[in-house]
């Protein structure tokens, strides 16, 4: 996990967006489109402070506003595919060193491995519905 959240950190800086713009970002690229209000709770932020987030990603052109489909006077925020792509670019450098570290393994470990991974998803699944 340290390997993992070290590869995720050098990468967020050589974007050059703060922490909490990338934040923004992994809420709507797993979660889809939503509303300031929503990223405000996601990060426990205020209001304005939500709204900064979004509006410095907004001019570098990672997100946009849209009209929302139940209120045209609410304003949802979704990634571009420019936001889309460096959001997979970060997941990939995160995860580039799973991959090496599976080549070190023979097949038996690789699919124990594998399976531990599955019942761990499937825990952390049933904590997400509790929240």
């Amino acid at each position: 996990m340290h390997r993992s959240m070290r590869e995720w950190w050098r990468y967020v800086r050589n974007t050059g967006l703060t922490m909490p713009q990338m934040n923004v970002m992994m809420k709507l690229f797993y979660g889809g489109g939503c509303g300031v209000s929503e990223i405000s709770a996601h990060l426990d932020i205020t209001a304005a402070a939500a709204s900064q987030l979004v509006d410095g990603l907004v001019q570098k052109g990672f997100i946009t506003r849209v009209e929302a489909e139940h209120d045209r006077r609410a304003k949802q925020i979704a990634l571009t595919a420019e936001g889309r792509s460096l959001i997979e670019k970060g997941i990939e450098a995160r995860s580039a060193w799973t991959r090496e570290l599976i080549h070190h393994l023979d097949a038996e470990r690789r699919e124990a491995v594998s399976a531990a991974l599955k019942h761990l998803a499937e825990a952390a699944r049933k904590l997400e519905t509790k929240d």
